[in-house]
């Protein structure tokens, strides 16, 4: 029997546990000290925002009130984006780690079997806030139930110089691919060449090489989500075209850069054009003093932007999510979907939401009403992009074998294989090689 110590009876004093057991005698008599409730904690893993202020905001003001108002304790844990998948599978290994884990894109579905059903929890959201996005739905649903909580979307669209542009003879941006390579030809031959990473970095590069795949005509697997199809006079024309656009426009350091690395020669004046979230003009209003441009005035006051051009399949855009997965193995499991609850009622994440600026929109449609919208014009192309965004294995729905190609960045390589040399029709021909692995495994 466990012995009965003075600190166990100072302990229970003062706190209703005496009361509660039969008073002292009770104690005394079964020889065993009160049992006391413990704080339930959660803990989130995201990553690093490329908007610093949403991680102070949540932090210095949004946990702390739902830690008051939940009765809970949240530790948030933040670190770089592409460290996240391996923290994941990692967790879910060893069944430990944090209870809630960001998901970037479709990449909940690689993990949908460990993962607890938030069915209820977005259901409840989705129907009080308009609807999610079908891009959301895609990534974070798997046909039978939700697999995932939708966070975010981080729209990617192309920030641009307008007066490097006005210089090249254009003073709109490019509606169609063609029309980008032209003004891009030039840019690159006054030094200012056009910035884009063919990396294995999450956001920037499928961002990027998917749509390009779509525009024009090309995609991996048929509609039906069951025959890989890349090997196709569609896909072959997009690296083609990618491979002279490439050498023609475009910065050859971008093979190996990553998320970040783009805004820095946005930011140092190396490139004309990126496609990019909103994180590189944010940081221009934050730091006025230390982006100009060549005429010393303000660099904000030169950045526009604009979505990607159309192919000759049409328009298309890959925009990067964030969902928030909670784990199987989670003994938090309730404190966590009532923190979620919390965070994305509507006056709980209206501060997230609009301390970003626009570098997030809502994962629903309701965000797009937000009066945030109003006050900078240069932001507004980012107000409804994510209701054009597709979802990798478009034109079938997003499942584990398209986010397992997706994670191994295989459409991505397929064109940087072709830049750095590879014939079109073996680069298309090695991509299909890799897809059958996955599709037919």
């Amino acid at each position: 029997m466990a012995k009965v110590t003075r600190r166990d009876v100072l302990k229970a004093s003062g706190t209703g546990a005496i009361a509660a057991t039969g008073g002292l005698a009770g104690i005394l008599a079964t020889g065993q000290a009160p049992a006391y409730a413990q704080t339930p904690t959660v803990h989130w893993l995201r990553w690093n925002d490329f908007v610093p202020a949403a991680d102070e905001h949540l932090r210095k003001k949004a946990i702390p009130e739902a830690e008051k108002a939940l009765g809970i304790k949240v530790t948030l844990e933040t670190i770089n984006a592409n460290d996240l998948q391996a923290r994941t599978t990692a967790a879910i290994q060893s069944q430990s780690g944090a209870d809630l884990i960001t998901a970037f894109n479709s990449n909940a579905h690689l993990y949908s079997a460990a993962l607890a059903d938030p069915s209820a929890l977005c259901e409840s959201i989705g129907s009080a806030q308009g609807g999610f996005y079908d891009m959301m739905n895609g990534n974070c649903h798997d046909g039978k139930r939700w697999i995932a909580v939708p966070w975010c979307v981080v729209p990617g669209l192309i920030a641009w110089r307008k007066s490097w542009f006005k210089e090249a003879g254009v003073t709109t941006f490019p509606q169609t691919f063609d029309e980008y390579r032209a003004v891009g030809k030039k840019l690159k031959a006054a030094g200012r060449p056009i910035g884009q990473t063919l990396g294995h970095t999450f956001g920037d590069a499928p961002g990027f090489a998917y749509p390009l795949l779509w525009s024009f005509g090309g995609k991996e697997v048929s509609d039906d989500g069951k025959t890989v199809v890349i090997n196709s006079k569609e896909t072959i024309e997009s690296v083609k075209f990618m491979t002279a656009f490439w050498n023609e426009a475009h910065d050859d350091g971008g093979l190996a850069w990553d998320d970040s690395s783009n805004n820095r020669a946005f930011l140092s004046g190396t490139v004309s054009a990126t496609l990019n979230g909103a994180s590189i003009y944010i940081e221009t209003l934050r730091k006025p003093a230390q982006y100009k441009s060549e005429d010393g005035k303000p660099m904000k006051e030169d950045i526009a932007h604009a979505p990607l051009p159309r192919g000759p399949g049409g328009a298309s855009a890959f925009h990067g999510s964030q969902s928030t997965m909670v784990m199987g193995y989670s003994k938090n499991q309730k404190a966590s979907m009532d923190f979620l609850k919390w965070m994305h009622t509507p006056a709980n994440y209206e501060g997230w939401f609009t301390v970003l600026k626009g570098f997030a929109s809502g994962p629903t449609k309701v965000w797009e009403e937000s009066k945030m919208w109003n006050e900078d014009p240069v932001m507004l192309p980012f107000k409804s992009a994510a209701s054009v965004g597709r979802t990798p294995g478009y034109a079938g729905r997003p499942n584990q074998k398209a986010a397992e190609a997706l994670t191994k960045y295989i459409i991505v390589d397929m064109y940087a294989k072709a830049v750095q040399g590879m014939p079109a029709e073996a680069a298309v021909g090695w991509a299909e090689a890799e897809l059958k692995k996955i599709y037919t495994a």
